[in-house]
C-alpha cells in the first residue's frame, strides 16, 4: 500500500502585516477623534477668555452688588452737568475728534466702503457691514470682529459721550430656535458689540443697544447690493443723553437735528448712583434708550 505523501504546509511570514494595519487604522481614527474635539470656535473662547480677565484681573469692570436694607449715603452729590458753552464746545470737539480718529484707523475699510462715518454737530454714526462682524444668521462674533471693535473702543473710551449701537438686517425671514424672527437677530447683534465695546474699556453706564430688524432700509431689498446695504451695525456717539434719547427713538437712518437739541447743553453720560429709600428698597435711575 502506497505511503500518503505529507504535504509540507507553508508557513505565512504576513501575518504580521494585517495586526499592524489594524493598528495603523485605529491610531488614525484615535488622533482624527482628538482633533475634532480639540477644535474650538475662536470667537466663543475670545468671549470667554476676556469675560474671565475682566472678572479676576480688572475688579473695576466687575459688577458691583447692589445694598438692599439700611445704607448711609455718601455724602458727596454729583458733579453738575455742563451747561455752559465750554461744555458744549467740548462735546462738538469730542464728536470731530472722535470722527478723524475713526477715518485715520480704518481707512482701508472706508476705501473698501465697508465703513462709513458721517454725522453733524450733535452726532456721529459708524457704521459697519454685518458681514464684517457676524455669520450670516448669527450673532457671535467673528474673529475679525473683535479686532475691528477693539480699535473702535480705544478711540471711544476717553471720551464720555453716550454711545448707542443699533442692528439693523434685510428683509429675508429668520425662523430659528435662537432667532425667530430678524427682531431678535438684529437687537442680538447691537448688544453683542455693546458686549464687546465694555470688555474693551468703554463705561458700560454710556452704552445701549437697540434692534430695528428689517424696518429701516437704507436700500431696496429687492437686489442683493441693496439686502447687503440693510444688513448693518451702526454706532451712533451722540453729544449729550438727550440727542441719544432723540436718535435711538427713531433710528440714526430718519433722525434729523431738531432745533431744540442744538440749543441743549452738555449732558454726558455720568455713572449712575442707587438712592435707598428708608424701606431698605433701592431706587434705580429710568434708563435711557
Amino acid at each position: 500500500m502506497a505511503r500518503r505523501r505529507h504535504h509540507e504546509e507553508h508557513e505565512n511570514h504576513e501575518r504580521w502585516l494585517v495586526s499592524y494595519a489594524d493598528f495603523i487604522t485605529l491610531l488614525f481614527a484615535f488622533f482624527v477623534v482628538m482633533y475634532s474635539i480639540s477644535s474650538i470656535n475662536e470667537g466663543k473662547y475670545k468671549v470667554l477668555s476676556d469675560s474671565l480677565v475682566g472678572v479676576f484681573n480688572q475688579p473695576e469692570r466687575s459688577l458691583q452688588p447692589i445694598a438692599v436694607g439700611e445704607q448711609r449715603l455718601s455724602s458727596s452729590a454729583p458733579e453738575p452737568a455742563l451747561s455752559d458753552e465750554g461744555g458744549e464746545q467740548a462735546a462738538a470737539d469730542s464728536l470731530k475728534d472722535i470722527a478723524d480718529s475713526v477715518r485715520e484707523a480704518f481707512g482701508d475699510l472706508i476705501q473698501a466702503e465697508q465703513l462709513k462715518v458721517r454725522g453733524n454737530e450733535l452726532w456721529i454714526e459708524i457704521e459697519l457691514s454685518s458681514s464684517l462682524l457676524f455669520p450670516s444668521g448669527d450673532a457671535l462674533p467673528n474673529n475679525a470682529a473683535f479686532t475691528i471693535i477693539e480699535k473702535v473702543a480705544k478711540i471711544l473710551a476717553p471720551y464720555e459721550n453716550p454711545v448707542h449701537v443699533e442692528g439693523f438686517t434685510d428683509n429675508l425671514p429668520i425662523k430659528t430656535p435662537q432667532f425667530p424672527t430678524n427682531w431678535e437677530l438684529s437687537a442680538a447683534r447691537a448688544a453683542s458689540i455693546v458686549r464687546m465695546l465694555a470688555m474693551d474699556g468703554v463705561k458700560p453706564q454710556r452704552l445701549a443697544s437697540v434692534g430695528y430688524g428689517e424696518f429701516q432700509p437704507v436700500a431696496d431689498n429687492a437686489t442683493a447690493e441693496g439686502r447687503a446695504r440693510n444688513r448693518r451695525v451702526v454706532l451712533v456717539i451722540s453729544r449729550n443723553l438727550d440727542v441719544r434719547r432723540s436718535v435711538a427713538g427713531v433710528g440714526s437712518a430718519n433722525a434729523r437735528p431738531d432745533p431744540a437739541l442744538q440749543r441743549a447743553g452738555m449732558q454726558p453720560a455720568a455713572t449712575p448712583t442707587a438712592q435707598a429709600s428708608q424701606t431698605g428698597v433701592v431706587n434705580s435711575p429710568s434708563p435711557a434708550p
